[in-house]
């Protein structure tokens, strides 16, 4: 079953069990994934649906950030009840102590020892593991193996 085709029948057990902030949130993902079919008129994959979700968690983790300098309290929470939500449709993500061994060993079979070089390393990871991490933390990671 497809990430796409779980949040269909999530929505409808949602719509049996009368929660309607559920259903809220995952009509607004469904919609922006029948938009992302529309436009490109293809038939979306597992991969592209998981970008569209990691878009909608970082918006509504900038967000938060914003309603807790304005003391929105209720409002920050909102939000995380949605990040909540779109987090279930994710694949587990890759602990930080895998990420060093992925990175070590692109570092080590390429050969690579300067940071100019930060550059091949975050292409590597982010093409096989993208869906798994998210880039900033992999910079980080990166960017501290580099210089050491």
């Amino acid at each position: 079953m497809t990430i796409k085709e779980q949040i269909q029948n999530d929505t409808k057990i949602a719509m049996k069990e009368k929660n309607q902030f559920k259903v809220g949130v995952l009509r607004m993902v469904f919609s922006e994934i029948r938009r992302f079919e529309i436009d490109n008129k293809i038939d979306i994959t597992d991969d592209e649906t998981i970008k569209i979700i990691k878009r909608g968690i970082k918006s509504r983790e900038e967000a938060v950030v914003l309603y807790k300098k304005g003391e929105r309290g209720e409002l920050v929470q909102k939000e995380q009840d949605e990040i909540d939500i779109l987090t279930q449709y994710l694949p587990a993500q890759l602990s930080v102590n895998e990420l060093e061994q992925i990175i070590d060993a692109i570092i080590t079979e390429k050969k690579l020892s300067q940071a100019k070089d930060m550059g091949i390393v975050m292409r590597e990871v982010m093409s096989e593991y993208g869906s798994r991490t998210d880039g900033k933390t992999v910079q980080e990671i990166v960017r501290v193996k580099l210089r050491g």
